[in-house]
């Protein structure tokens, strides 16, 4: 049976039917990290690493890897952020401000960005009714805003999920982009007034990567491979890279050091803009 819903969120525009993007600095690759700060419910599945225990109430096997990213993982990826002088791009659960304020801390010494993503990434949004929606959104933008004192302009959904409704519920709370469709190489405008969308990557992804068997040197290969291609393609018009890490999987001792490869190659290179992806969506609405 045909499908009866078109997608009224954005047209379809190939790369090659633009106008330049410039970035800052002639700049031709604009590069931001996207650090996954999350929490996750003890009596409810979510991302795993066995799936023979997803059932269990606690699954202490996956409750514990995911646990260790809050406990030890993103500190030591802050050392490398810090290091070479790498801001994060945080996709925020607003529960996170409640059990582990020493992380929203952290980040507000280091003037991370902070996007809102959910309230936990053991509840997805799909399905949610407005009214329910509106509601929900609200606490988590309110709730962010309150921790950190900066009311967020991003927003990616737990698993990148949303509703029909999710976009223009963002815009009527003040949000001006989305993380959530990874269809792009550049930032473009939505079908909802004030709204654009920002590339986010679930391919340069250390959960898709790793859990496919991926070495830390294969890791930095592809890093370095992306970079290389964007940097090819955007000789007339730039691009964004985005690197997706989650602090239970990339904060593992045995990948740091090659987290560490790879953003030492990311921040040596002439041509790249070091940002976030708050300042790529500013950059983009207002050249």
């Amino acid at each position: 049976m045909p499908s009866t819903v078109e997608n009224a969120l954005f047209d379809y525009r190939p790369i090659t039917e633009r106008p330049a993007i410039n970035w800052p600095g002639g700049a031709k690759v604009a590069f931001y990290l996207g650090l996954n700060v999350e929490h996750f419910l003890l009596d409810r599945p979510s991302t795993s690493i066995w799936p023979g225990t997803v059932d269990l109430v606690p699954d202490a096997l996956n409750y514990g890897w995911r646990d260790y990213g809050a406990r030890v993982g993103i500190w030591r990826t802050i050392e490398s952020l810090d290091r070479h002088g790498i801001r994060a791009s945080v996709l925020l659960n607003s529960d996170v401000a409640t059990h582990y304020p020493q992380i929203i801390k952290a980040g507000l010494s280091r003037n991370w960005a902070w996007l809102a993503h959910g309230r936990t990434n053991s509840i997805l949004q799909a399905n949610m009714p407005i009214d329910e929606e509106r509601r929900f959104l609200t606490d988590v933008v309110d709730t962010i805003a309150d921790a950190t004192g900066q009311r967020p302009h991003g927003w990616m959904g737990p698993g990148l999920t949303e509703t029909f409704n999710t976009p223009k519920l963002l815009a009527e709370l003040g949000l001006s982009y989305l993380l959530d469709w990874t269809n792009d190489d550049q930032p473009y405008r939505l079908n909802v007034p004030d709204m654009i969308s920002v590339p986010y990557s679930v391919e340069l992804n250390d959960l898709m990567l790793f859990g496919k068997g991926t070495t830390g040197p294969e890791f930095v290969q592809i890093v370095k491979d992306q970079y290389e291609q964007l940097r090819a393609d955007s000789e007339h018009s730039g691009r964004v890279m985005a690197l997706a890490l989650h602090p239970f999987s990339i904060g593992q001792p045995f990948r740091h050091k090659y987290l560490d490869q790879a953003l030492e190659f990311l921040a040596a290179q002439p041509d790249i803009w070091l940002t976030t992806s708050d300042e790529i969506a500013e950059h983009f609405e207002h050249a």
